[in-house]
């Protein structure tokens, strides 16, 4: 029988009196916590996990904040904790499960994600950087683009094309690519925000252990569609407080400034933080679908309502604020380690928001993405389906 809610607060209990979270090393905390089956409780046992049900994550997150101990940094290694480790729990080796999810989920080992490239982002299928097998290693070459914390990371999950001569989406296969070997090039993509908070990668001849693939030979765009589910949830799924995100910072603004409201202007703020909430309630939904399986197109509708939602509100804050709007804090080139939309200035939200219905998938794809695989419309035509990947034309 499974943890429930009672034991799995006990086995908190033990855990902070045997390790007091004020005097024991964070590293060392949150390595015995994930040793301990408290990482993540849905995890099997041994990787983290308990195989609890996924809902008594949130117990353990609380009990823990509550006792002031340290957490993993999730902000900081939003890929690996989202993408990353949901992928190697169901398509990994024994071997790799062991290998990477510990220091994974600590924090001590940060990932990024090698998908997107210049002629191959929102047709991720039609991606042309090379795996070719040489023995046990395959021999990497392409250039990969968009790719959040690169200049941080020390492992990422790749996709490339292992066999040009089957159709696109059969044709590729997914690896673990360390991101300090040899040929490993990563260079920063400056932003309409003036932050480098992408990058752009370069692989030249970077050799991969065979031992470092993820699924089968061939298997690649399985495994990138279970990864891209954990992401589109990662980034549309989020569920903060009422008024929480993008809507509270333009009713604090509203709020602030009674001298600059319209009745047009107050009726729109209605409209939004409706929307707004109502976009909240579903990520709790899908957030509870999710404890009883894996994540599903319905990440997809709510990360298309996240992008268009936030663009509409600093849209609307930038208008109210009128020409204190205009304003821009700061353009100092940066790279940060991850965006924060709520403490910047009306202009930066503004501008980094229109990013959002790019990033995690355009949403004209996911658009596809819910009228075939939740409304059940018939597939857009695709006369490339089941070409040859090297007679498609490029």
């Amino acid at each position: 029988m499974s943890a429930d809610a009672t034991e799995i607060r006990g086995r908190v209990a033990e855990f902070l009196a045997a390790h007091d979270p004020q005097r024991t090393d964070r590293v060392e905390f949150l390595r015995a916590r994930f040793d301990a089956g408290l990482a993540w409780v849905h995890f099997p046992a041994g990787l983290g996990g308990l195989g609890a049900a996924r809902e008594l994550q949130a117990v353990v997150d609380t009990a823990f904040a509550e006792a002031g101990a340290p957490d993993n940094q999730p902000q900081l290694n939003v890929i690996g904790l989202g993408m990353a480790g949901p992928t190697i729990l169901r398509f990994g080796t024994d071997e790799q499960r062991r290998r990477f999810l510990r220091p994974l989920w600590t924090g001590e080992e940060t990932w990024c994600q090698l998908f997107s490239e210049p002629g191959a982002g929102s047709d991720l299928a039609a991606l042309s950087t090379r795996a070719v097998r040489d023995g046990e290693e395959w021999v990497v070459d392409g250039q990969k683009v968009w790719t959040s914390l690169a200049h941080r990371a020390r492992w990422a999950i790749l996709v490339a094309r292992s066999d040009p001569d089957q159709p696109k989406h059969k044709g590729l296969s997914y690896f673990i690519c360390d991101m300090t070997a040899p040929g490993v090039e990563v260079r920063p993509l400056r932003q309409i925000t003036g932050e480098a908070e992408f990058n752009e990668v370069f692989l030249t001849g970077v050799r991969i252990p065979d031992s470092l693939r993820l699924g089968e030979v061939g298997q690649g765009w399985q495994v990138a569609m279970g990864t891209l589910m954990n992401e589109r949830v990662a980034i549309g799924g989020r569920t903060p407080p009422r008024e929480g995100g993008m809507i509270g910072e333009a009713a604090e603004a509203w709020r602030a400034n009674p001298d600059k409201r319209t009745h047009g202007l107050h009726d729109r703020l209605l409209r939004l933080w409706v929307d707004a909430e109502a976009t909240r309630l579903t990520s709790i939904r899908l957030r509870q679908q999710m404890a009883v399986g894996e994540p599903g197109p319905e990440g997809s509708a709510v990360k298309v309502s996240f992008a268009e939602q936030n663009q509409a509100i600093t849209g609307f804050e930038l208008e109210f604020q009128g020409e204190a709007g205009l304003g821009y804090d700061d353009w100092t080139f940066r790279q940060p380690d991850f965006a924060s939309l709520t403490k910047r200035g009306a202009g930066f939200r503004y501008l980094r928001a229109k990013g959002n219905s790019i990033e995690g998938g355009t949403t004209e794809i996911l658009r596809n993405v819910i009228a075939e695989r939740i409304l059940g419309l018939p597939q857009e035509i695709r006369t490339d389906k089941d070409r040859p990947w090297k007679e498609l034309p490029r």
